[in-house]
C-alpha cells in the first residue's frame, strides 16, 4: 500500500483520471448531445460565477444564453437545457466508474476494519480464541430492498461496470467506444419497473458480485482464522425483499413472489453449475472425476429454467463434496482440497435459496384483512372465532388469537385484499419446501404499534397449513418515536403470552425486531430518530434478556445520514454491551447496492468493515465505545428532546407542506419511473405528512440541497448549553462517545452535501422567504456549533478524501441543479393564482424537473 494520503491516492487516481477522460468524452460526436461538451463547461463557471454574486437560476440561466447563445428561441433553449442534463447524467457515471475502479487503491484493503487487521490485532492481544469463539456464533445479514434510490437502468449498469474494468486497464480505445455508447444509451424509464423487474436487477448484484465476495471472505476466516477447521455459522448471509415486500405496493402477487424464489433459486445453481465444470478440470483423478460428471449433470439439468425440477438436494450435494475431499485427502495429497472446501462453503452459505425472501405488510393492513377474515368465516358458520371476537377487548382478542390454528383457503374469501394476504402466507410454505427453510422465514409487520398487530399476523399464519409447525419469525418493524418508546412494553407483553413464548422457543430462543430510522427521522428529526432507536435496543435488549430470549435487530437503514446511513460501520462498532450484539442485519438500497457493495473490491471491503464492526464492539475494548452513563444518557435525552421540540414546531409550520408541495420536486418522484411501488401510502390527491414515504421526502430536501432531515434541530438543542455556559458537556459527550461523535459526523456530511447558494433565491419570496430562512438559519446555528464541537475550520476536515469526492460530484451537478431551479420557477409562476399556463410549455418544464432528479441522485452516491 502507498506511503501517500487517502486524499492524494484519490487526487491521483480518481480526480486527475476524470479530467482526461472528461476530456475525451467531451470530444465524441453523440447525436443527442452535439456541441454539449464545449458548452457546459461554460455555463458551469456561470453556475459557480452566478451563484457567488447571488444571482438566481433563471438569471443565470437567460445571461449564459445572452451571452453564449443569442439567437436562440425559447424552443432552442429547452432543447439545449435538455442536452447539458443528458450530458451530465453520463459524466456522473463516467466519475462513478473511475472511483469504483481505483478503490482498491485509494481504500487500504488490509486497513483498519478489515479482517488483516482484526486478524493481526487480535494475534498482538492474544484473543485469537475469543475471535474464534465470537465468529462462531456472529451473522450479518445484508438484505436488499428495491426501495427507489437508484436511477440507473439496467443497460447503464452494464456499461459502467465494463467502464470501470477498461479504466483499471487504462483501456483507451475500449474506453472512448464504452463513452460512445452511453451517449447513446438512454436514461430515462418510459414506463415504471414492475417488481420482478427490480427483482432481477438486484440479482444482478447477487451472482456477479455478492457471491463472489461473500465465499472469498469467508474462505479467509475458514483459512486464516480457523485454519482450515469447520465452521458451523455461514457468519455472512443475504436478504431480500423485492417482490416480498407488499408495503403500499399494490403490485406485488403471490405468483411474483413465488416466482422470484424460483429466480433465486435458479441462479445459484447456476453459479454453482459453472464452479462446478471450473472444478471437473482439476479434479480427474479416478474416484472422484465420476462423482463430478453426477454432480455436473444434476446441476445442469435443475437449473435450464426457472421451473426445472431439482434433481440434487443441498444434503446430496454437500454429501458428495465432502465424500470428495476425503478422497483427495486419503489418496491424492490433499491436490485441489481447498478449491474444493471454497465451494462447499459457498453451498452452505447459500443453499439452493441464494438469498432469503422477506415478506411485510402493513399493520392497518392486516387489521383490515383480519376483521374481514373473521366477518367471512362467520356468515359461513364457521366457529373458528367465538361469535363476539370483534367486540372483545384487545387483551381478549389476544387470548382467542394465541390458540388459533387450521388450513383455510384462502380462494373462499371475497376481498382480494384477503386472498392477497392469505396467498403470501402461504407462499412461505412453498418456498420453503422448494428452497429450503431459508428460503423464506420472516414475516415483517410495518407500522406495528401493539401486540394485538403482532398476534393477528400469528394468528394468520397458524391458519395457513404450515404442516410441520410454523417455521415463521414473526417480526414487529417499529419507526416513529411513539412507537419505539412503546416497543419494550408490546415485546414484554408478547412475550407473557405463553404460546407466543412457545413459538419462539421453537425458533431458538431468537425474536426478531426491526428498527426503521427512515420513518423516525421523517417522524422526530435526526437526534431523536436516532436516539430513540439507540434507547429503544437497550430496552428490548434488557427484556429480552429478561425472558431469556436472544433479539436480533434489522435495521431499516437507507443511503443518506437522514436514512440511518453514513458511516455505518462505525455505528455499529460503537454500541455497547447494554446492546445485544450477535447478529448486525441491515438494509441496503438503491444507490447504496451500487456505491457500496456494486464492484468485488467495494463489497469484499465494506462487509469486511460491518463483521469488523461487530468484532471491535465485543473483542477489542475501545472505552469510547462503551455503553453511556446514566449522566451521558441525561445529556442526550435532553439534546434529543430539545431537537425534537425544534424539528416538531418546523414541521407544524403552516407552509411546511406547501413548501414542499410547491417549492421542492417532491410531486415529481412518482413520475420518474424508477420504482414499482407509488411515491405515498394513500392514493388522495392532497399531501398527507403521515401518508409520505421516507424516500422522496429526504430526496427533495436532498434536491434542494437543503438536507433538511440530517440536520435539522442538532444545532438548537446545542445553543441551549452553549447560552447556559455548558457547552463543555456536550464537548465531553463528544471526546468520550463513538456513539455520538459518529451521530455527527453523519450530521456533518449531509451539511456537506448543503448548498443553499442554489436557493438563495427564496429568501426574497413573499410566501416562502421567512420558511427559507427558518431552515438556513438553523444551518448556519448548527454550521457553528458542530465545527466548534469538533475543533474544525471546516465541515468534514477529518475525512478529507470523502470531502473531496463530494466538492467533484456537487461540481458536475451544479448546472444540472441550476436547470431544475430554473424549471421549478417556470412552472411556479405558471401555476400561480389567476395564471392560465400553456399546458404544453408546463409540462415541457416539468419534465425537465423530472429528468434532472436522475444525475443529482446518482452524484449524491447517497451512502458516501
Amino acid at each position: 500500500m502507498s506511503k501517500q494520503t487517502k486524499l492524494s491516492r484519490f487526487n491521483d487516481s480518481v480526480l486527475a483520471k476524470y479530467q482526461v477522460y472528461n476530456s475525451v468524452f467531451a470530444t465524441l460526436p453523440f447525436d443527442s448531445v452535439e456541441k454539449t461538451g464545449t458548452l457546459l463547461p461554460l455555463f458551469n463557471e456561470s453556475c459557480i460565477e452566478g451563484f457567488k454574486n447571488g444571482k438566481t437560476p433563471t438569471e443565470i440561466v437567460d445571461e449564459f444564453f445572452t451571452k453564449y447563445k443569442s439567437d436562440s428561441t425559447e424552443e432552442d433553449k429547452i432543447s439545449f437545457l435538455f442536452k447539458f442534463i443528458q450530458y451530465i447524467e453520463r459524466q456522473v457515471v463516467l466519475f462513478d466508474a473511475i472511483e469504483d475502479a481505483a478503490f482498491p487503491i485509494v481504500n487500504n484493503m488490509a486497513g483498519v476494519g478489515t479482517l488483516r487487521n482484526i486478524k493481526e490485532e487480535a494475534s498482538s492481544k492474544r484473543v485469537r480464541n475469543e475471535l474464534k469463539h465470537y465468529l462462531e456464533e456472529f451473522k450479518t445479514r445484508l438484505v436488499l430492498t428495491a426501495h427507489p434510490t437508484q436511477f440507473y437502468p439496467g443497460t447503464v449498469l452494464t456499461i459502467l461496470t465494463d467502464l470501470q474494468e477498461a479504466i483499471k486497464n487504462d483501456d483507451l480505445s475500449l474506453i472512448k467506444k464504452l463513452l460512445a455508447q452511453l451517449g447513446r444509451t438512454t436514461f430515462f424509464a418510459e414506463k415504471k419497473p414492475t417488481p420482478y423487474d427490480e427483482a432481477i436487477s438486484l440479482i444482478w448484484y447477487l451472482e456477479n458480485v455478492f457471491y463472489h465476495s461473500i465465499s472469498k471472505i469467508y474462505d479467509y476466516i475458514h483459512y486464516h482464522l480457523f485454519d482450515g477447521e469447520d465452521i458451523k455459522n455461514e457468519i455472512i448471509t443475504l436478504g431480500f425483499w423485492p417482490c416480498g415486500d407488499r408495503d403500499g405496493n399494490p403490485f406485488v402477487t403471490t405468483e411474483t413472489t413465488l416466482r422470484v424464489a424460483r429466480k433465486l433459486r435458479q441462479t445459484i445453481l447456476k453459479n454453482y453449475f459453472r464452479d462446478v465444470r471450473q472444478l471437473k478440470r482439476r479434479l480427474t483423478f479416478p474416484g472422484v472425476y465420476e462423482i463430478m460428471n453426477e454432480i455436473e449433470s444434476a446441476l445442469y439439468d435443475s437449473c435450464i429454467t426457472e421451473n426445472s425440477p431439482v434433481r440434487i438436494s443441498v444434503k446430496s450435494l454437500l454429501s458428495k463434496m465432502n465424500a470428495i475431499k476425503k478422497t483427495l485427502k486419503e489418496e491424492h495429497s490433499n491436490l485441489f482440497v481447498e478449491e474444493v472446501d471454497s465451494f462447499i462453503n459457498k453451498v452452505k452459505i447459500f443453499g439452493f435459496h441464494f438469498a432469503t425472501m422477506d415478506i411485510r405488510q402493513d399493520s392497518r393492513v392486516h387489521h383490515d384483512v383480519f376483521t374481514g377474515i373473521v366477518k367471512e368465516l362467520q356468515e359461513k358458520g364457521d366457529n373458528t372465532f367465538p361469535k363476539n371476537y370483534l367486540e372483545l377487548s384487545p387483551d381478549e382478542q389476544i387470548q382467542v388469537l394465541a390458540k388459533v390454528k387450521g388450513d383455510i383457503d384462502p380462494e373462499q374469501f371475497s376481498e382480494e385484499m384477503v386472498v392477497r394476504t392469505l396467498g403470501s402466507m402461504r407462499a412461505i410454505s412453498t418456498i420453503q419446501e422448494d428452497n429450503g427453510e431459508r428460503g423464506a422465514n420472516r414475516y415483517i409487520i410495518s407500522n406495528n404499534q401493539t401486540a394485538l398487530n403482532v398476534m393477528e399476523t400469528f394468528a394468520m399464519l397458524n391458519l395457513s397449513g404450515f404442516e410441520e409447525g410454523l417455521k415463521v419469525d414473526v417480526a414487529p418493524l417499529f419507526e416513529t418515536v411513539d412507537d419505539l418508546e412503546i416497543a419494550p412494553q408490546v415485546m414484554r407483553q408478547l412475550y407473557s403470552i405463553p404460546e407466543y413464548r412457545e413459538h419462539v422457543a421453537a425458533r431458538g430462543n431468537k425474536q426478531n425486531i426491526m428498527l426503521g430510522f427512515s420513518d423516525g427521522t421523517k417522524d422526530g428529526g435526526y437526534l431523536m430518530a436516532n436516539w430513540g432507536i439507540y434507547k429503544a435496543k437497550e430496552e428490548l435488549s434488557k427484556v429480552s434478556r429478561e425472558f431469556g430470549i436472544k433479539v436480533i435487530f434489522f435495521d431499516g437503514r437507507g443511503g443518506p445520514p437522514a436514512r440511518g446511513g453514513g458511516k455505518t460501520s462505525k455505528f455499529y462498532a460503537s454500541l455497547g454491551e447494554n446492546i445485544e450484539n450477535k447478529e448486525i442485519q441491515l438494509t441496503i438500497q438503491g444507490q447504496t447496492i451500487s456505491s457500496n457493495f456494486g464492484n468485488l473490491d467495494s463489497s469484499q471491503y465494506n462487509i469486511e468493515q460491518l463483521l469488523g464492526a461487530g468484532i471491535t464492539n465485543k473483542i477489542f475494548n475501545d472505552p469510547m465505545n462503551a455503553s453511556l452513563s446514566d449522566e451521558q444518557k441525561g445529556l442526550m435525552e435532553d439534546l434529543a428532546e430539545l431537537s425534537f421540540k425544534a424539528y416538531s414546531d418546523f414541521k407544524n409550520h403552516e407552509m411546511f407542506i406547501p413548501y414542499l408541495e410547491r417549492m421542492s420536486t417532491l410531486k415529481y418522484y412518482g413520475k420518474a419511473n424508477i420504482g414499482s411501488r407509488p411515491s405515498k401510502r394513500a392514493k388522495s390527491d392532497s399531501l398527507n405528512f403521515g401518508d409520505l414515504r421516507a424516500i422522496p421526502f429526504v430526496g427533495s430536501w436532498s434536491q434542494l440541497k437543503q438536507n433538511v432531515p440530517g440536520f435539522f434541530g442538532v444545532g438548537t438543542a446545542f445553543k441551549k448549553y452553549k447560552d447556559a455556559g455548558e457547552f463543555d458537556k456536550v464537548q465531553d459527550l463528544y471526546n468520550n462517545s463513538n456513539f455520538f461523535k459518529t451521530l455527527l459526523e453523519n450530521s456533518v456530511m449531509s451539511m456537506e452535501k448543503s448548498n443553499f447558494a442554489l436557493t438563495n433565491y427564496m429568501a426574497k419570496d413573499e410566501e416562502f422567504g421567512a420558511f427559507w430562512n427558518i431552515i438556513h438559519d438553523e444551518y448556519l446555528l448548527t454550521k457553528e456549533l458542530l465545527l466548534e464541537l469538533a475543533g474544525h475550520k471546516e465541515l468534514m476536515q477529518n475525512f478529507p478524501d470523502g470531502k473531496a469526492s463530494i466538492a467533484v460530484r456537487d461540481s458536475i451537478v451544479l448546472p444540472l441543479l441550476t436547470i431544475q431551479q430554473y424549471a421549478l420557477r417556470e412552472v411556479q409562476l405558471m401555476n400561480k393564482p389567476g395564471a392560465t399556463p400553456d399546458q404544453k410549455r408546463l409540462e415541457t418544464f416539468e419534465k425537465i424537473v423530472t429528468r434532472s432528479l436522475f444525475g443529482n441522485t446518482n452524484a449524491s452516491r447517497n451512502s458516501a
